[in-house]
């Protein structure tokens, strides 16, 4: 070395502690053989270990050739010698030695040099030695007496590290017992600090093979293996979270610097699409992992440009018309090691569109924002000339209600969204609006063309992007229903379509169309030769396709239709067939859903399931919805989330979102982007039946380990990592609740970006007290559950997974939405639910029954007539039937809760507690930034109690009462069912106007 390493002197290895609640479950409260009954109170536990007196430290010096070898060392907890330390004295053949007094001191720190400037400082970690005789060999430390003629055979020792990084102590102490011995005196012998989170201790075992073994702090906290001891081998153990490794490799070990390049990035590719370009490409591999790439683009007058990105898909856009674009990547790890430069993709522009998008995202805190859910094909019918039936029509029983499947679409939303604002909701939720394909596909989640909005969506002056723009003149955003996991079983436009047998024999020609060369399915045209077909002529083919992976195609299977006719192989899209490619699509069904093959195999014959793994899959989904984020959504609800790995959210699809609403509308509209994924968990466990990859709160967090380079193996890894760790290992959060009454700033640096439907309160919503309490248990596992989606009932599920729409009563679902609007999460609304629209009604039967006997029945003729709202919750004029159903009870409950929720801050956007506070469902609620200080004291229904309040004067948004609190306590009477008392300090005063619940 040219220069004198900087010893570690009198560095404190600092560990984060974790809330207390984290210590309680590893089970560290019994105590070990041997141990007090109750060490946590013995005051025997607190007893330092008894210090050994001397260290003896041989130094191999062979391979050093030093001819004055020196020792600076530090006891621990004392000062270091003075450069360069102590001379070592010859102790026999390449050893010298010295001994070192160390007090009361149980180890000391050391490093060696010759006495001119030469070091070995343990890679800049220092040694931490132990007492007796130790040992250095090549950086090496072992416990012996290498000139005795006696060394002891390396099976007589166990050297053991243990993690604190979940446990946050500040000393730990191994209590032994070597195998048919005697245990140590509580508590043990002292470990060193090794490096940040080990502590290590080596034991000399005498005879014995193995020792058993607790920790503790040396204040009465132990780890003693849930009652159970644990039992360590000879050699190098390591203990971490309860596991023991043994044979271990050093995890203090020095790390060799890295010079290693990452590989090239493979397989660029890039698609122009009118001025802009879409790259992508096969991620490179690392040994230590690629952090992010460099995108270098050649051409046009802007000459050589660079971008840094973090995905494997990069869109390059507001570039020259008709220009020639050459690109390349390189990939660089964490060391800024740069790959080679990539084969160069090159791509020419097109012309610029003559109407490019308009859209904006409004940019604002998404929680201030009440959702609205609509399924857009069924909520208001504005253009009849786009209505479609679909091949299920008349089966369905739709034809004889003069009901087409896709009825609603965007000119009907635009007509009512003086309606929903009316109501005084400033977020709507659509379906999905991208082209979908399949005999039933208004809902929109079987994608067929990712690319295309549904035309059976848009009018002349309608479009989606009309839509978007004319929510945001009104102050309302639009959250667009989104899929990555699957497409429709006929594949996705663009990536790949299969090809099935058919034959227009006597049997099957009213269901194979003829082919029409040119003519192009966009489920609004009507097939002419058939006149009643929306076109399958490109799905089919008698002869087998070039390249055909399914087995035994067209050959008899054996069955029968229901109509007798004889069924085929390869004749209807399977993930088993092998009729979709493995380089795109999942090959199985789900057997386990709370297994890994739910995130590996399709749902439904109906949803082909994407290998999200997959480059070229990540390219067409990312580019497709980069779409739609250039027009201005405001946020994407992710459908079925949950069978995407959350490796691949956090690696590939929620950086692209990131990094597109960054690039095209700015930084602040991309840290208020509201991406919330569904989750779905249908039962009432704060963890999903204990299945850490199942459950909602698992997706808002960051991954907190390196995984495999290639997204395949990383999401086997990561799953199988993530339970084993297990539900009482997962990272927790303070980011929803007070520190007494105070506010304090979240921590949201482990965020991953994706927020949740709020799937436990949802189950539990037959009973608001239910949904409450079981609402509190589960928020600690979320990274900030003030962003949660809740909702009482949905397209698919009532509460308790109940396959009806919510039919509790009226004042049960005024109580539900007094809990929802005023405690913490984002309040969502199915459409109709205001007028308990369908209510017990099945929610899908599919084509077995009309939709008009559905929860999804056409909602239009509840809001005809004209409506005109001045603000949100102010409707000015209305007439028709759309006036009726404003002044339908729960419409005017929440109306007014809209007014006071929009009113009060610590409603939208605050932290909350109960602490102090006695009532069924009753909490406070605050939110302080800069000079507003909104602090609310909330009751449901029931009387409530709180205690330990800050002084001052309380309003009653409801009622407009007044109580002045100078003991800090304040007892509000119940209100009865449904009705809600908000006490706000320095507040307003009464909002609104009483209603039917809210008086």
């Amino acid at each position: 070395m040219s220069r004198i390493p900087v010893p570690r002197t009198g560095r404190t290895v600092a560990v984060l502690a974790l809330a207390a609640g984290l210590l309680g479950l590893l089970g560290l409260l019994g105590a070990p053989p041997g141990a007090p009954s109750s060490p946590r109170s013995s005051p025997v536990a607190a007893v330092a270990a008894v210090a050994e007196n001397t260290t003896t430290v041989f130094y191999w010096t062979k391979t050093k050739n030093w001819a004055s070898p020196h020792l600076h060392y530090a006891p621990d907890g004392g000062s270091w010698t003075s450069v360069p330390g102590v001379a070592m004295e010859p102790a026999c053949t390449d050893w010298v030695k010295r001994t070192v007094n160390l007090g009361t001191a149980t180890g000391l720190r050391a490093t060696f040099n010759d006495g001119s400037g030469t070091w070995d400082n343990n890679g800049g970690r220092n040694y931490a030695l132990g007492t007796g005789s130790v040992t250095v060999k090549d950086g090496v430390v072992a416990h012996s007496d290498p000139c005795s003629g006696s060394t002891p055979s390396p099976a007589a020792e166990a050297t053991v590290y243990y993690s604190t990084e979940a446990l946050g102590w500040s000393t730990v102490n191994l209590h032994h017992q070597p195998a048919g011995g005697a245990w140590t005196t509580v508590p043990g012998v002292g470990m060193q600090a090794a490096c940040p989170g080990w502590w290590k201790r080596t034991v000399d075992l005498g005879t014995a093979g193995s020792l058993r073994a607790a920790f503790n702090n040396g204040n009465g906290t132990w780890d003693n293996n849930g009652g159970s001891d644990y039992t360590i081998g000879t050699g190098v153990s390591t203990v971490r979270n309860r596991v023991v490794t043994a044979h271990a490799a050093d995890p203090c070990a020095a790390t060799p610097p890295d010079t290693r390049a990452p590989t090239a990035p493979a397989r660029v590719t890039a698609t122009a699409d009118g001025v802009s370009v879409l790259l992508s490409w096969d991620p490179a591999t690392d040994d230590r992992g690629v952090t992010k790439y460099q995108v270098t683009r050649v051409g046009g007058s802007g000459g050589t440009v660079v971008t840094d990105v973090t995905s494997t898909v990069y869109s390059d856009t507001g570039l020259a018309e008709r220009t020639a674009y050459t690109y390349t990547v390189r990939a660089v790890d964490a060391a800024g090691n740069v790959s080679a430069a990539s084969a160069p993709a090159t791509a020419t522009t097109g012309d610029r569109p003559a109407t490019p998008a308009t859209g904006k995202p409004l940019g604002t805190d998404p929680r201030k924002d009440p959702i609205y859910f609509v399924l857009t094909a069924r909520f208001n019918d504005g253009d009849a000339s786009n209505d479609r039936g679909g091949s299920q029509h008349v089966k369905s029983g739709n034809a004889a209600h003069g009901d087409p499947m896709f009825r609603g679409d965007f000119k009907g939303l635009i007509e009512k969204l003086d309606y929903v604002k009316g109501l005084g909701f400033s977020a709507i939720w659509v379906t999905p609006v991208v082209l979908n394909r399949s005999d039933y596909d208004y809902h929109g989640y079987h994608g067929w063309d990712f690319y295309k909005v549904d035309p059976r969506l848009e009018s002349a002056g309608a479009s989606y992007q009309d839509l978007i723009d004319a929510a945001h003149a009104k102050g309302m955003k639009i959250y667009q229903d989104v899929v990555y996991n699957h497409s429709s079983r006929w594949g996705a436009k663009g990536l790949f379509v299969p090809t099935v047998y058919g034959v227009r024999d006597s049997q099957w020609s009213w269901y194979y169309d003829e082919k029409q060369p040119g003519f192009e399915y966009d489920g609004l045209t009507v097939d002419a030769k058939s006149g009643t077909s929306y076109y399958n002529g490109d799905l089919w083919s008698t002869a087998e396709p070039a390249g055909n992976t399914c087995v035994n195609w067209g050959r008899p299977t054996g069955g029968k239709s229901a109509e007798g006719y004889t069924v085929y192989n390869c004749q209807w899209p399977s993930p088993t067939s092998g009729i979709f490619p493995k380089a795109l699509y999942h090959q199985c069904w789900i057997g386990n859903w709370e297994g890994e093959d739910s995130r590996s195999c399709w749902l439904h014959e109906d949803l082909a399931d994407f290998d999200t793994e997959s480059p070229a899959v990540q390219s067409y989904l990312i580019g497709a919805y980069d779409k739609y984020i250039d027009m201005g959504v405001d946020g994407f609800r992710v459908d079925t989330a949950v069978h995407v790995p959350r490796t691949t959210w956090n690696r590939r699809f929620l950086p692209a979102i990131q990094e597109r609403v960054t690039q095209r509308h700015g930084a602040g509209a991309a840290a208020n982007f509201f991406v919330f994924g569904e989750v779905a968990a249908f039962v009432n466990d704060k963890w999903n039946r204990g299945s850490v990859n199942h459950s909602a709160q698992f997706y808002t967090w960051k991954e907190r380990k390196e995984y495999d380079a290639d997204d395949a193996k990383a999401a086997l890894e990561m799953y199988a990592y993530e339970q084993q760790r297990g539900t009482g290992d997962q990272p927790t959060s303070t980011n929803a609740f007070l520190d007494g009454n105070s506010y304090h700033t979240p921590d949201h640096s482990r965020f991953s970006g994706m927020n949740v439907i709020d799937m436990r309160m949802h189950m539990n919503f037959g009973d608001a007290q239910n949904a409450f309490s079981n609402g509190k248990d589960s928020d600690d596992s979320y990274n900030d559950a003030t962003y949660n989606v809740v909702y009482v009932d949905s397209h698919d599920y009532g509460p308790n997974k109940s396959s009806e729409r919510y039919a509790g009563g009226t004042d049960a679902w005024a109580e539900n939405m007094s809990l929802m609007w005023t405690f913490r999460g984002i309040p969502t609304l199915y459409y109709g639910s205001e007028i308990e629209f369908q209510k017990g009604k099945k929610i899908d039967c599919g084509p077995s029954c009309p939709l008009a006997d559905t929860g999804r029945a056409y909602f239009g003729d509840h809001v005809a007539g004209s409506v005109t709202a001045t603000d949100f919750s102010q409707v000015s004029a209305a007439s028709g039937a759309v006036a009726d159903t404003l002044r339908q009870p729960l419409v005017r409950h929440v109306q007014r809760l809209n007014q006071i929720r929009r009113a009060i801050p610590a409603l939208q956007t605050g932290q909350y507690s109960t602490e102090g506070v006695t009532g069924g469902m009753a909490f406070k609620r605050r939110w302080t930034s800069g000079p507003t200080d909104s602090f609310a004291l909330v009751t449901v229904s029931g009387g409530a109690s709180f205690t330990g309040v800050p002084n001052g004067t309380y309003t009653d948004a409801v009622t407009g009462d007044v109580r002045t609190v100078t003991d800090g306590t304040l007892s509000v009477a119940a209100p009865g069912k449904g009705n809600l008392r908000v006490y706000v300090l320095n507040g307003p005063g009464r909002i609104g106007e009483a209603g039917p619940y809210l008086k």
